[in-house]
């Protein structure tokens, strides 16, 4: 099993690169092959798709893509070649907070993905992708802070989306009106 392949990039296509190592040339696919440029090293995430009739790689320019990819292909009905292009049309933000917030006319904009696989989606992810999306949390203003939203009630998806707004150098009680203000709009 593979966790990452370092090499230089010698082919973009539309659906893959090849990413020489060593003389060994890997064919991967990934959901921006044009992110990746020619000539240029490159760390890339991979996940080895092993069948009896089928040997594939796929691979992402982060950890956190492929863990997303990971979660995604768990999904009943979604497989590589369906979580790919959710990979490269949708950012991870996005597709975390469509699941959390059950908004499925988000999901079905994806290539291949129906209102049935949309709802299974959400079934399957919804509250499991915390760690996947989620903003960082770097220091111990901002760790405060999360607790205090998340004791009122507030979810995840919720507090990533102020975290970044907020001015981490006020007192916390002022970190907390702040937040509150963007969370009631």
């Amino acid at each position: 099993m593979f966790n990452y392949i370092k090499g230089i990039v010698t082919e973009v296509t539309s659906s893959h690169i090849t990413l020489d190592n060593q003389g060994v040339g890997y064919k991967v696919f990934t959901p921006n092959p044009y992110s990746f440029e020619v000539g240029v090293e490159s760390k890339v995430y991979i996940y080895q798709y092993v069948r009896e009739d089928e040997i594939s790689l796929y691979g992402f320019k982060s950890k956190e893509d492929k863990d997303m990819f990971l979660k995604l292909i768990d999904v009943k009905g979604v497989g590589c070649k369906m979580a790919l292009p959710i990979l490269a049309t949708g950012s991870i933000d996005g597709i975390v907070d469509a699941i959390e917030r059950e908004n499925v006319l988000y999901l079905t904009k994806f290539p291949k993905i129906g209102d049935k696989v949309a709802r299974q989606i959400i079934l399957d992810l919804k509250g499991k992708l915390v760690s996947v999306g989620n903003i960082k949390v770097d220091n111990k203003n901002k760790e405060d802070l999360v607790d205090v939203l998340k004791s009122l009630g507030y979810k995840m998806p919720d507090i990533n989306r102020v975290i970044p707004n907020i001015d981490y150098d006020l007192k916390l009680e002022l970190q907390v009106k702040e937040a509150l203000k963007m969370l009631l709009k």
